[in-house]
């Protein structure tokens, strides 16, 4: 509630907007996780084995292709969100800085609690973010494009180097 109020008050009416509507898919994608009860024997992660490796916080890391779906996806919905943000700052000729977003520092949209820890989707989402936010805000597409469908995605290339799995042998 402080966050809104100082955005009101600082006529910041697009990044207000924006804000509220990041909380509300929030608020959505929690009520739709907790409507069902999710069975950990039926997953297939589980019983899948790891085909990558990844390195995270100075060491290397394994995952299946769920893990690493999940990563991949993390990079995408920050991109998403961080091309919102920079552009309602944009809008609202407000001093582009991605660090000062509530979204930046949330970084847990499209987080389901499985597959990897918080630690590392919230890294993935910031670095998605980042460029999202550098595009919307430069009004260009550096890291990413505009799908057919009105979402941005990141570049595939872009993706992998920010991922950097490899497969294992």
């Amino acid at each position: 509630m402080q966050r809104a109020r100082q955005l009101q008050q600082q006529r910041r009416t697009n990044q207000y907007r924006y804000q509220d509507q990041y909380n509300q898919r929030l608020r959505q994608q929690y009520v739709s996780w907790n409507s069902g009860r999710y069975n950990y024997y039926n997953d297939p992660f589980y019983s899948t084995p790891a085909s990558y490796r990844y390195q995270f916080g100075g060491q290397w890391h394994s995952t299946n292709r769920y893990g690493a779906n999940l990563m991949q996806q993390a990079v995408d919905h920050g991109y998403q969100e961080g091309m919102r943000a920079g552009q309602a700052d944009r809008y609202d000729g407000w001093r582009g800085d991605y660090r000062d977003n509530y979204a930046y520092q949330d970084a847990g949209y499209g987080y389901n609690g499985r597959y990897i820890s918080p630690a590392e989707y919230q890294y993935y989402f910031r670095q998605g973010f980042q460029r999202g936010y550098q595009d919307g805000y430069g009004d260009r597409y550096d890291y990413g494009y505009r799908r057919n469908d009105g979402n941005y995605a990141i570049i595939a290339a872009v993706l992998a180097t920010i991922v950097g799995l490899q497969l294992l042998n």
